[in-house]
């Protein structure tokens, strides 16, 4: 039977992993309740990636790494996603997988000119968002935690814009029918923020950044997280249509 995949390609600090669990675990939980059956592979450390045809859905975690250091396990990942999307898997990127999937399909990945977006952030969704499977009917403005150095600066040819932000043009967009890149973290809980604002202090103070401002503008996401809870039930529903014409052949072929 197929499996919805979750490949984890980076590690969160140890303290964070201590108190919060890691990328994998918060994406599993953010994700909801699943009918399919979900597995973790950490392609971070080496682990083998699965063939397109078992996959009932995949979702790529976020990093600290950046993608332009071009890791062994991430130039893997990258040459792996043109079979998913061209097979009709779904496919769901989280910041460092947002940036690989806008890669692997003939975008450009680099550093931000404007530099680090960090914190709660207000996103903008277009006017499209209205008939996409993961954005309709939310409202035209969102909260999100976002926390990334570098961007997809060119989105693929033929991508589809979903979102935006006053500092990221391209904060979600999708490719085809059933892959979708975000930016931004849905999987992020309020504590998660907020440690990651606070890990980052010393930095952050020296580019002039008010950490006490950033922290009083924590808040709640719950748009964001649906988007990718959304992303879970339409890979139950992908999967239970694909079943549906095998039930009929075993109980009359």
């Amino acid at each position: 039977m197929k499996r919805l995949f979750i490949i984890k390609v980076g590690t969160t600090f140890a303290s964070t992993r201590r108190r919060f669990g890691d990328f994998d675990d918060w994406t599993r939980e953010a994700l909801g309740p699943v009918s399919t059956e979900t597995e973790i592979i950490d392609a971070e450390h080496g682990a083998p990636l699965p063939a397109p045809e078992v996959c009932a859905g995949v979702v790529v975690t976020g990093a600290h790494a950046m993608v332009t250091e071009r890791h062994p396990w991430s130039l893997a990942v990258e040459k792996w996603i043109p079979a998913l999307i061209d097979g009709g898997v779904p496919f769901f990127g989280i910041c460092y997988g947002h940036q690989l999937l806008a890669k692997a399909m003939g975008g450009e990945v680099g550093f931000h000119p404007g530099g680090q977006e960090i914190g709660t952030v207000g996103l903008e969704l277009l006017p499209v968002c209205a008939a996409d499977p993961l954005f309709h009917s939310l409202p035209a403005r969102i909260a999100a935690h976002v926390v990334h150095s570098q961007t997809a600066l060119h989105l693929p040819k033929d991508a589809v814009l979903l979102a935006a932000s006053a500092h990221e043009p391209h904060h979600a967009f999708r490719v085809g029918h059933r892959a979708w890149g975000v930016q931004f973290h849905p999987e992020y809980t309020n504590f998660v923020m907020r440690d990651y604002i606070q890990a980052g202090e010393r930095e952050l103070e020296g580019r002039g950044i008010d950490i006490s401002f950033l922290l009083k503008a924590i808040a709640e996401t719950p748009h964001a997280t649906l988007v990718l809870r959304r992303f879970g039930r339409f890979v139950d529903h992908a999967e239970a249509s694909n079943r549906q014409p095998r039930e009929r052949k075993r109980r009359w072929g």
